[in-house]
């Protein structure tokens, strides 16, 4: 079954009030957030490569990296397929990163197909493309598909966020929050959202794109 999706702010709104009735601390942050964006996208190809961009650099550098390929016009697969390594480089990708734009320009994904897939079949498929791991997957299933059953414990700003919301003395291992967000199903998704919001606030900086 492919379970609650996300669709709309109502959808987000609702998810918040079920964490905030189920755990104090999460009251506490949205009393400092405010309502929580719903932060929901595309689904495809560029959504995908959008995501790998993203991967281990800051949300500015994504940006900036991520603007110079939407104005080269090397957002969609065929174009990054054919496309010359110097061009991809220029725009910011790394050697690596190049490798894993084509990789997933070639992996023949049904996108379409995914809308339906549950969850977890979503995510085996996605991270067989190289380049594209659990953080990745979830990501996508999170944002583009509105997976309501999804978490990102792997997310260093999601961890980060935990450590302070809850006094933590140290920054949870990905293990560590994905036990810690089994009493937030099945919104782990406006969980996800709550703690990079909270994040936002208590770092003055963004936790994620």
């Amino acid at each position: 079954m492919v379970g609650r999706i996300i669709e709309t702010p109502a959808c987000v709104a609702e998810g918040a009030a079920f964490l905030a009735r189920a755990e104090p601390r999460f009251a506490h942050a949205l009393d400092l957030t405010g309502p929580l964006p719903l932060r929901r996208r595309k689904d495809g190809f560029a959504a995908l490569l959008d995501a790998i961009v993203s991967q281990q650099v800051s949300v500015a550098a994504a940006d900036a990296i991520w603007g110079r390929l939407k104005a080269a016009r090397l957002t969609g697969p065929r174009k990054v397929m054919w496309a010359r390594e110097e061009d991809l480089r220029a725009c910011g990708l790394s050697r690596q990163k190049i490798r894993y734009a084509k990789a997933l320009a070639g992996a023949g994904i049904d996108y379409a197909a995914l809308r339906g897939a549950p969850t977890d079949e979503v995510i085996a498929q996605l991270v067989e493309v190289p380049g594209i791991g659990q953080w990745t997957a979830e990501i996508y299933a999170m944002f583009s598909l509105g997976r309501a059953d999804v978490f990102a414990p792997g997310d260093l700003a999601l961890q980060e966020a935990a450590r302070i919301l809850f006094d933590l003395p140290d920054r949870p291992s990905e293990k560590a929050l994905r036990a810690m967000a089994e009493g937030w199903s099945p919104w782990w998704g406006v969980a996800a959202r709550a703690l990079w919001a909270y994040y936002r606030v208590a770092k003055e900086r963004e936790g994620i794109r």
